[in-house]
């Protein structure tokens, strides 16, 4: 860490107990984020850092989301963790054709955190770093019109912008139909430019060679170049 970013770190913590929080027990990997997520101001990194304080203990009290909370939403099988990357990144696998707009939006908030978190907590033994990232790729293949939910790709992106910030590595969207490119442009409205520049749409050979390159054949499943079983979110077991 160099000595901007030390200052930067001790005038974080600083405004964060004027806003009347504090940065007690999270290290500087984690607080690293929010200075990053807000271009290195202490201030707003402090504002986001509170912000996000206050919704995780709202939001997950207990610190992680139960499988109960979530049944009908994990009850859908379309998330899949895969393991780490080259880069020892987690990846997690999105099926789209098997998502349907949720009709209970609170249960479908907590399945996006369950997700997250779960995704996250599977890169490591133990205790976390602060600074871990995750790879997320979104398979539209064979999806249809019943399965778009705008509002719910926007909720999943705002959670990582808001809530997660630096924790998205990459974002590969695979088989994007062409009725679904008018969508994802409007959802990119509600992207920050930093999370735009790390979604990856791909459709030539030459992009989907490189996604299997840098992803990884050991976990990449079979359908989409690798060697691997697709293996199902709630097969895996973590410790939060």
């Amino acid at each position: 860490m160099d000595r901007n970013q030390e200052i930067a770190l001790t005038q974080m913590r600083k405004s964060v107990e004027k806003l009347g929080s504090s940065t007690e027990s999270y290290g500087e990997k984690t607080l690293m984020r929010f200075l990053i997520a807000r271009s290195m101001n202490p201030e707003k990194a402090a504002k986001m850092f509170c912000q996000w304080k206050k919704w995780r203990a709202e939001m997950v009290p207990l610190g992680y989301i139960t499988d109960s909370e979530v049944a009908d939403e994990s009850a859908a099988e379309k998330v899949y963790l895969q393991g780490l990357s080259k880069n020892g990144y987690p990846v997690a696998i999105i099926k789209l054709n098997k998502h349907f707009a949720s009709k209970d939006q609170v249960q479908f908030k907590k399945f996006v955190v369950h997700a997250l978190d779960k995704t996250i907590a599977s890169s490591f033994n133990g205790r976390e770093i602060g600074n871990e990232k995750l790879i997320a790729i979104l398979d539209l293949q064979n999806i249809t019109y019943s399965n778009v939910d705008t509002r719910g790709l926007i909720t999943g992106f705002q959670f990582l912008q808001a809530y997660y910030p630096e924790r998205l590595a990459t974002c590969y969207l695979l088989h994007m139909p062409q009725f679904f490119v008018t969508i994802w442009r409007f959802v990119c409205r509600f992207l920050e430019k930093a999370t735009q520049e790390k979604v990856r749409i791909v459709t030539s050979e030459e992009e989907k060679e490189e996604f299997i390159r840098e992803v990884g054949e050991d976990v990449l499943p079979e359908e989409y170049g690798g060697r691997a079983k697709l293996v199902l979110m709630q097969d895996v077991a973590v410790n939060y």
